[in-house]
């Protein structure tokens, strides 16, 4: 008997994503709202219905206050890293690095809560630390502000920046030289009428991969058109919706550049609906290159984020002493595969 409650517990256990799916928002979005997060100019009417909706569900982890009473640490030792997110590169490759010069790295995961990563920063003072890396898998600013005088331990920035702060190193992919690199595969490949499909507005490395996108179209003497830009919340059923919107137009586009590898799964599925053939009828192609480009029919062309280069970097900057003022924005490479090659 208990057992079944427990099971029945477990069936009926409210996440985030069943809130970002009531809301009609991205995950990400409902974590940096649930974790009090303002790194992110999101609006109060969006933060109130995702409170009121994660109340209305039942969801268990509402935000509550925090005492001052000193933490006991805990550390997480696993054995392997998921490989669905392309960041895991960079954790990993920074692991190897840090290894390679007889340093251990230890990752913390903050939740993108301040007053917890300064808490962090605290323990880490007492302690033997070669420096701290302040990382997000989203490309994103942030607030630096909190952080500033708590520690006299060197600083990297990886994936993240702020601009208040420019003398802070800071390791980052380039998302607009990215999207530029594939959108004029796409014209090199023959397209005319090139449409993007966008994750969160909101988040700057989607706007960065639209500066991309219509600077290529521009260099080429395209006209960009706002027709053919969609704004997602990176769910599949968001890209699904969007494609049919897209090829429903009286001059529908001939490729299609979704804002990462997943949503383009949405993509496929409403051009397989419509009877269009990927890449006879039309071109897609997505972005970070993660393991399912290679595993989809046909093919998915993409570009590959230098994370393992970055994450090896910082560590290294760390490592060697230095203290100078450092900025790296690195393109990735494009892998050109069968969805885009007629």
């Amino acid at each position: 008997m208990a057992d079944g409650k427990r099971e029945m517990e477990k069936k009926n256990k409210v996440t985030m994503s069943d809130i970002a799916r009531e809301a009609g928002v991205s995950q990400a979005t409902v974590s940096l709202i649930l974790n009090n997060s303002r790194s992110v100019k999101l609006s109060e009417e969006t933060r109130e219905r995702v409170f009121n909706t994660a109340l209305s569900l039942g969801y268990k982890k509402m935000p509550a206050p925090h005492r001052d009473n000193g933490q006991e640490e805990i550390a997480l030792l696993i054995n392997g890293m998921p490989s669905y997110d392309p960041f895991v590169d960079a954790l990993s490759e920074a692991r190897e690095a840090a290894w390679r010069h007889d340093t251990l790295l230890t990752i913390y995961d903050y939740g993108d809560d301040a007053e917890l990563a300064v808490r962090i920063i605290a323990q880490l003072n007492q302690r033997r630390c070669a420096g701290i890396i302040i990382a997000s898998p989203v490309t994103q600013s942030i607030d630096f502000s909190p952080f500033v005088n708590q520690t006299t331990l060197p600083v990297v920035l990886l994936n993240v920046y702020d601009r208040a702060y420019p003398l802070l190193p800071t390791f980052l992919p380039d998302d607009r030289a990215n999207a530029l690199q594939i959108t004029r595969h796409l014209i090199d490949q023959g397209a005319t009428r090139i449409a993007h499909i966008m994750g969160d507005n909101w988040m700057e490395a989607c706007e960065k991969r639209l500066e991309g996108y219509r600077e290529a179209l521009t260099q080429a003497g395209m006209m960009p058109d706002d027709k053919l830009v969609q704004a997602t919340n990176w769910s599949l059923n968001e890209t699904y919706r969007a494609t049919l919107q897209l090829m429903d137009q009286p001059e529908p586009p001939d490729a299609i550049f979704c804002s990462s590898d997943w949503m383009t799964i949405g993509c496929y599925q409403a051009l397989t609906e419509l009877h269009l053939r990927i890449p006879q009828d039309i071109l897609v192609a997505g972005y970070d290159d993660q393991r399912i480009a290679d595993q989809m029919t046909p093919k998915l062309t993409s570009v590959q984020l230098p994370y393992n280069e970055l994450g090896r970097m910082a560590v290294e900057y760390l490592c060697s002493g230095e203290d100078a003022a450092t900025r790296v924005i690195m393109a990735g490479k494009l892998k050109v595969r069968a969805s885009t090659v007629r």
